[in-house]
């Protein structure tokens, strides 16, 4: 079964053959999370003043609020994947007495209420609020991305399946593991990829991007340039579309103060021309480089498994009654961050593993993962990349980090 098609403003072949057994037995191995296909999810937009409501939503935050005549009042804010809901809820009969100590221990919640509108703002005033204690689909509850999970999931794998060992070894183990958390992690709290998905999404993106510049082209040189090329042109389109469009309807030009730092890195990378690049010990390297995230983000349905990994003899105990919501910094994870992190369980795996891996591999592959922020001022562990694959892993994760702000469908 060839898989065709393009990425990156329709530049970066997507190319991989897998046939339809290897597939299912991927999917059945590695299977995508259940989205809430075909089900109607409550959009506060289009609904109408006065209209009863009664849904299921994630508490975000809360706070007590004191009305013009000093009474009581609750002001809420809940998700769901269409987005934020704001809320309110007076204090009738003792009800913030009765609900506060529920919303500092819970986050789901099934509500029902009336749709109010003032100055064209839309929110709920809650009359009923109930804790829901049993299991719920996060993907109910949070943005997810809107591409195929089940396509990104057999490109991940395929590109894995094509790895010699032990890199092939290394990236299997850790995906066996950590499966359940890496299909659903964000890729961020903000700034791209910062939605359910966006980790599984985002590290096929630069699987796409290092698979051009390593195979698909015959010159790594040359392929980044023509990379740098296809932004210098995107980034005029960016120009002249905001020359032409009104300043209220002015967009962000994505790719602004970009290009000379691509340049800056592509010479950087041309010093290493004399040492053979390892495609392999690359494409292992990006599956790792933000698997840190799996503790660097907290959010509603996130596993504590990979901390139990690490930290096999440690207390978990603080964790037990983590209070889950939207996606956060993990009030730990974010001591220590995703870059270290990524480095801890690339060698705990090899560790647990056996996996026989040469010295210098190792110490390439956790170079990889500490210098793909490129600069120390952006977060990269290292002053600058020292291999070939350091500088593209950076090149890739830039590139693809910034495309993705500018997809119609993410």
């Amino acid at each position: 079964m060839p898989e065709d098609t393009t990425y990156f403003y329709q530049f970066v072949p997507i190319t991989y053959s897998i046939s339809a057994e290897k597939k299912q037995e991927i999917l059945e191995s590695f299977p995508p999370p259940n989205l809430p296909n075909g089900e109607s999810f409550f959009n506060i937009q289009e609904e109408e003043q006065g209209t009863k409501v009664k849904e299921r939503l994630l508490l975000n935050d809360f706070e007590v609020k004191l009305t013009k005549t000093n009474k009581q009042y609750l002001r809420l804010s809940f998700s769901n994947n269409n987005g934020m809901i704001q809320a309110k809820m007076w204090d009738n009969q003792g009800a913030i007495t009765e609900n506060l100590p529920l919303l500092e221990k819970y986050t789901v919640f099934d509500i029902e209420g009336v749709v109010d509108a003032f100055l064209g703002n839309k929110s709920v005033t809650i009359q009923k609020i109930q804790v829901c204690k049993e299991e719920v689909n996060p993907f109910t509850l949070l943005p997810y991305t809107q591409q195929s999970l089940e396509d990104l999931t057999t490109e991940l794998f395929a590109y894995l399946s094509e790895l010699s060992d032990p890199y092939k070894e290394i990236a299997f183990a850790a995906l066996r593991r950590f499966w359940k958390d890496f299909r659903m992690a964000p890729a961020a709290k903000g700034y791209h990829h910062n939605y359910l998905g966006g980790l599984l999404k985002h590290t096929v993106g630069l699987m796409r991007f290092a698979r051009y510049i390593t195979t698909l082209d015959a010159n790594p040189f040359q392929a980044t340039i023509k990379l740098i090329n296809v932004v210098e042109k995107a980034y005029k389109n960016e120009l002249w579309s905001n020359f032409q469009d009104e300043i209220d309807n002015q967009h962000a030009t994505v790719w602004k103060d970009t290009i000379d730092h691509l340049y800056h890195m592509l010479q950087g990378m041309m010093k290493h021309h004399e040492t053979p690049l390892n495609a392999d010990l690359l494409i292992t390297s990006i599956l790792y480089h933000d698997i840190g995230k799996l503790l660097e983000y907290d959010y509603a349905g996130k596993s504590f498994d990979p901390f139990s990994f690490l930290y096999p003899t440690a207390d978990m105990s603080i964790t037990q009654d983590r209070k889950q919501a939207g996606i956060t910094m993990d009030p730990l994870g974010v001591l220590v961050g995703h870059i270290p992190y990524g480095v801890l369980l690339l060698t705990k795996v090899i560790e647990t593993d056996k996996i026989v891996v040469p010295i210098e591999a190792i110490h390439n592959m956790s170079h990889c993962i500490l210098c793909h922020h490129g600069l120390p001022e952006w977060g990269a562990a290292v002053r600058q990349p020292q291999t070939m694959e350091g500088y593209i892993i950076h090149i890739v994760d830039y590139l693809d980090s910034r495309y993705e702000n500018t997809e119609k469908i993410k």
